[in-house]
């Protein structure tokens, strides 16, 4: 079961002899369908597992019990410390749904195993190696550095740290369409760009803004909302804190010769000077509000709205309100600093407090999980072009990332929720349709 410990810089000594399988030993049932190779020469499991895990060097054993979470892990993976022959850079996905059924192989470790785990480790010296270099600070480094949670100022932190990538590397996986928010299948055999141009469709069909309206986009990212705004006739304003998107969006706008109905700037939405939009939409930009932060954002949408104008908001959401608001390690250090979850129920109580009618709700979580594998694919596809850009661990990162986030949403562990919602007028919100005007097509797609 446990193999041979011959080889180097072994987590053994002759008082313990406890190795890196021992150590897998302690938390993993023997019969799991997993086989487990160290760089000390030990190995678990049965060699015709189907799943194999490489153990590279000690770095991976020090990154994982100094953080024996997901930053741990994280940290091992993006240095390529752990490794699988099963496993695809560029989309790991295969490899974590087979990690997530390995939970029931998995127990805690007693406290007499972990006092040798620790003992071992400690008798090759107290280590901290160094993080990887693409690593983002901690929450707490942030708030020493001035950088409040929520504030102007951690928010264009925060922001430009996670969209300040090459424009380039984003259009390696995004596609054409640069749209980095949920699509909307029809079928899972769509494709990625046709669901995107739907989604967008979507949002717009839900606002009814008419030829010459005026639109909010809060959050516009590299301004695939405000070209197809535009096109329809729309005046829209697209705001975001990435500058990168921002040199993007305003380059695609001047391409299409749509500068006289849409404009893109880097500006908090919080500094719109304008009000009375017909219409503001919020794509995948709640995720950076925090919790405690949305009643004054909604109140500062509601009043950039008409009378009657409409908001839709898109955001992930937590599947349940028990559930902790704020990101992981990983996803706070690596992905989206400061990031935090509400669930549905939470995000309909606050829209309803601060004014707003909510007229329809809309859950997306399976449509998200299809958009991820189709940026997973991309980001395979052109693998080596990724790597030259930004460097293996970076694309190694966006992989785990994008390939995390989808067998989380299959699992519905998270969601994202569409909220449309209408601003009362003196005399109420009976001016919309009494059916949902958007269904343009009544078949049901099976």
């Amino acid at each position: 079961m446990i193999g041979g410990r011959a080889g180097h810089d072994r987590y053994e000594s002759e008082d313990d002899g406890m190795n890196v399988a021992d150590m897998v030993a302690a938390f993993v049932d023997d019969d799991a369908d997993l086989n487990v190779k160290a760089f000390d020469g030990s190995q678990f499991g049965r060699p015709d597992a189907s799943l194999h895990l490489d153990v590279k060097n000690s770095r991976a054993v020090y990154y994982m019990v100094e953080h024996p979470n997901d930053l741990g892990l994280a940290r091992a993976y993006v240095q390529g410390d752990i490794d699988s022959p099963e496993l695809l850079p560029g989309d790991p996905y295969a490899v974590f749904k087979q990690l997530t059924a390995l939970k029931s192989s998995m127990h805690m470790a007693s406290p007499t195993q972990l006092a040798r785990i620790f003992a071992a480790v400690a008798g090759h010296g107290i280590r901290h190696p160094q993080v990887p270099d693409i690593e983002g600070p901690s929450r707490t480094k942030r708030m020493l550095e001035g950088l409040v949670p929520h504030s102007k100022a951690g928010d264009a932190a925060t922001v430009s740290y996670h969209y300040n990538q090459s424009n380039d590397f984003y259009r390696l996986f995004l596609g054409p369409s640069m749209t980095y928010t949920c699509a909307v299948f029809n079928t899972p055999q769509d494709t990625l760009e046709a669901a995107e141009e739907r989604k967008l469709n979507l949002v717009l069909d839900k606002l009814d803004v008419k030829a010459g309206g005026r639109l909010l986009d809060i959050g516009c990212g590299w301004g695939s909302m405000e070209v197809l705004a535009a096109k329809r006739g729309i005046h829209v304003i697209g705001v975001t804190l990435a500058e990168e998107q921002v040199q993007w969006g305003r380059e695609w706008i001047k391409r299409e010769g749509l500068e006289d109905l849409a404009e893109i700037r880097q500006m908090d939405y919080r500094d719109v000077p304008e009000g009375d939009f017909d219409a503001v939409c919020s794509l995948g930009m709640m995720e950076h509000v925090g919790f405690k932060n949305y009643a004054p954002y909604f109140k500062e949408i509601l009043d950039k709205l008409k009378p009657n104008g409409r908001l839709l908001n898109h955001q992930i959401t937590r599947t349940r309100s028990t559930d902790n608001k704020t990101a992981g390690a990983f996803i706070d250090r690596y992905i989206f600093p400061d990031g935090e979850l509400a669930s549905p129920g939470e995000i309909e109580t606050v829209i309803q407090d601060t004014g707003f009618e909510v007229i329809h709700q809309e859950n997306l979580r399976q449509h998200y999980a299809l958009t991820l594998h189709h940026w997973n694919h991309n980001l395979q596809e052109r693998w080596d072009e990724a790597v030259a850009m930004v460097g293996e661990p970076k694309a190694r990162l966006w992989g785990m990332y994008m390939a995390g986030s989808a067998l989380n949403f299959e699992l519905d562990n998270i969601q994202i929720h569409q909220f449309l919602c209408v601003k009362p007028n003196d005399e109420g919100t009976d001016r919309y349709p009494l059916r949902p005007w958007w269904v343009k097509d009544p078949e049901i797609v099976r």
